[in-house]
């Protein structure tokens, strides 16, 4: 298990009030009714003190993913031998911080140890060793997650069945069976089908929404769908389209939640590409806020410094609200503008590390912009003059930025 330093609890306690000035990405979701806004996170990542003080920063994050310590090769690298400290690490940080837990995942067909993936199983000895790790997870984490993801990616790009050894071993039958086995286990816990690119409509969409429908045929609990959005600056469903596809699985009386957004560019990065990222972001996020039954947000990872992308898509990264160094990019006011927070977004807090930086959007004011803050724009009565070494760059009649 993790432990923190009396000196690097103290840094964490210095930084957070700085990290808190504005109104928050969390904050703000939960205001406008939202659940949560969220992040994933990684156990590596937690010796890092000036990156555990933002993910602990409740204004931002009201809840935490682990994002690989919860994967059945992490858990169960052996048959029927558990393990919990990875994950329990986490949901012990999110506990201490009040956050809430999505827990990540139970089912799965990347991720497997190889006593799964080169078993010799029949039909029912598959189906128990499943339905084993689950109930062992499920029970372990009982009354600590807010939802599971009990399958995840369980799809092909045309919407047919995935060829995992749940499904070549059990069929589409699996689904409803792990389902059955999480609600077993913890009976107040939401219960997710996570998929990416079913978050515009299509054949894939359709087979989820069908999944849906097959859990719900077997009267097997099923809550809601998690789009996992991972998409790309430039390419990103319009809100209307992710608001029209999100109406589509909350009609089949499930709730839907945006489980793992980050928004990737062809590095390197440029103002204007970090202006559409900007843009992008505020369409999913939008989205969610225009359909009742979208209850938040998480994104995976929140700096570029931890990203997944660039080790799985080479060339490409800066995926995240923060750069490398952790200071918030335009997508975070992007994100903010979109949650409704239209007071916060024009008052721009640049965070480093050790550092803060505020530029006040009242009246009268004498100081400079700095990076990313707002410095122009139809009603702005803030600084207009940007940092050395920056310059104020239109964006829209309303938001100028200094870049």
């Amino acid at each position: 298990m993790v432990h923190f330093s009396t000196a690097a609890l103290v840094l964490v306690a210095s930084v957070l009030p700085q990290l808190s000035q504005a109104s928050g990405l969390d904050t703000a979701a939960v205001a406008a009714g939202k659940v949560y806004f969220g992040t994933a996170t990684d156990n590596p990542e937690l010796t890092d003190t000036a990156y555990v003080a933002q993910l602990s920063n409740t204004n931002d994050f009201g809840q935490i993913t682990p994002g690989n310590s919860q994967k059945w090769d992490a858990t169960e690298p052996q048959q029927n031998t558990f393990t919990y400290t990875q994950g329990d690490v986490i949901a012990d940080l999110a506990k201490a911080n009040g956050q809430k837990l999505r827990c990540h995942n139970l089912v799965w067909h990347s991720q497997l140890p190889s006593w799964v993936t080169s078993g010799t199983w029949t039909n029912t000895t598959l189906i128990a060793v499943m339905k084993n790790h689950i109930t062992n997870l499920v029970t372990h984490y009982k009354g600590q997650c807010y939802a599971w993801d009990v399958v995840n990616e369980g799809l092909n790009e045309d919407g047919t069945y995935r060829e995992s050894v749940w499904y070549e071993t059990i069929g589409e039958a699996y689904i409803p069976i792990a389902f059955a086995a999480a609600a077993a286990a913890d009976p107040n816990v939401k219960l997710y089908y996570n998929d990416y690119n079913i978050e515009y409509s299509g054949s894939k969409a359709t087979a989820a929404r069908n999944i849906v429908k097959l859990v719900q045929s077997y009267g097997v609990k099923i809550d809601g769908v998690g789009l996992q959005s991972h998409f790309i600056v430039g390419s990103t469903p319009s809100k209307s389209a992710q608001a029209a596809n999100l109406a589509a699985f909350t009609a089949l009386a499930v709730d839907v939640a945006i489980t793992e957004l980050d928004i990737r560019m062809t590095l390197p990065s440029t103002a204007a590409l970090l202006s559409q990222q900007s843009t992008d972001y505020a369409s999913t996020v939008g989205a969610c806020m225009e359909t009742d039954g979208c209850v938040g947000i998480t994104i995976w990872d929140w700096t570029d410094k931890n990203s997944w992308v660039p080790n799985t898509f080479p060339g490409q990264g800066a995926a995240c609200p923060w750069d490398d160094n952790l200071v918030k990019k335009p997508a975070y006011t992007g994100i903010l503008t979109a949650l409704g927070d239209t007071a916060s977004a024009t008052s721009t807090t640049t965070t480093t590390s050790s550092t803060t930086t505020t530029s006040s959007s009242s009246s009268g004011s004498t100081s400079v912009a700095a990076h990313w803050g707002q410095c122009g724009g139809l009603s702005w009565t803030g600084p207009t003059a940007c940092a050395s070494g920056y310059t104020c760059t239109y964006t829209n009649p309303y938001y100028s930025q200094c870049l």
